[in-house]
């Protein structure tokens, strides 16, 4: 009996050791990252849409197109409004073309006026008629051109609720063309070429995969042992009893505690109350979203 005893002796041994070595952390958790859904910012077909889930999308990408035809067409219509508006506008010059000639006229009458009153050729009383009419003249087309000025300025401002109208379709216009905002990886396509978009459908959701956060869980006991910025080590399963390590920042910590998740275990896996935490790590490829992962920050 001595044999079998030693052998169930040392299979207990060995036991708690593989136990001890696979609770040898800190905190464990899943992969997550910050996912981005991007929705469509016009309404109508849409002719192109150039992704793939899996593909990897730069910012300011263009990536396809919602069919702005009614738009475009919209757009020159209050072109011609503004166009016939203006063609209203008076022309200022040959309106006023006749008071000129007029007072160009009375103005040489008033020189050579002068020149005889000089040489004693003219009476007092013709150089004032001609200096009256030449200020009359003068005052008549000096009224006549603010009357004018006025009636070209407010039918200008006419054009100007149809100017902003085109600015706004300018914009709805560049909606149209499809652009991705961030770099990052394209998790999840939502729609297909030739459905129909419209104002906030989402169409596609993407992530920036350089990089990824572990949320753990730690217990009370734990929480003041851990500081933003923190470096710590992460850990995956890389085969058969084996894993792979990598150096991980803390970047939150919340400051409520919670229950712990039924998928989630902690250092002491009797605590019910626990602080969440996010580690980023970089993501040499190997790392996936809701891969687990444990967590030593001692």
């Amino acid at each position: 009996m001595k044999p079998l005893q030693n052998l169930f002796l040392s299979a207990l041994i060995l036991l708690a050791s593989c136990k001890t070595e696979k609770n040898n952390f800190d905190a464990t958790g899943a992969f997550e990252t910050e996912e981005i859904i991007i929705s469509a910012e016009a309404s109508g077909t849409i002719n192109q849409f150039n992704i793939a889930e899996g593909q990897t999308l730069n910012a300011r990408q263009i990536i396809g197109s919602i069919d702005s035809t009614q738009l475009y067409l919209k757009k020159l219509q209050l072109e011609a409004q503004i166009k016939a508006t203006l063609s209203q506008k008076p022309d200022i010059a040959s309106q006023q073309a006749s008071l000129v000639e007029q007072l160009n006229a009375a103005k040489v009458d008033q020189q050579r006026i002068v020149n005889l009153i000089k040489a004693n050729a003219a009476t007092k009383k013709q150089l004032d008629d001609i200096n009256s009419r030449v200020d009359v003249l003068q005052k008549q087309i000096d009224a006549q051109q603010t009357s004018l000025n006025i009636l070209s300025g407010s039918i200008t401002q006419q054009t100007a609720p149809l100017q902003v109208q085109i600015e706004q379709i300018n914009d709805q216009l560049s909606k149209c063309v499809l652009i991705n905002p961030v770099n990052g990886t394209v998790l999840t396509k939502y729609a297909e070429v030739n459905e129909l978009a419209v104002t906030g459908k989402p169409l596609y959701k993407i992530a920036d995969l350089s990089y990824l956060f572990l949320r753990a869980y730690i217990t009370g006991d734990q929480f003041s042992e851990i500081k933003l910025n923190q470096k710590v080590k992460v850990f995956t399963d890389s085969g058969a009893d084996a894993s792979k390590e990598y150096e991980g920042t803390v970047t939150w910590i919340s400051d409520k505690a919670e229950f712990t998740p039924k998928t989630i275990q902690t250092k002491d896996d009797r605590a019910n109350l626990v602080y969440a935490v996010k580690v980023k790590v970089v993501n040499d490829g190997l790392l996936k979203i809701g891969m687990y992962g444990e967590m030593k920050f001692h």
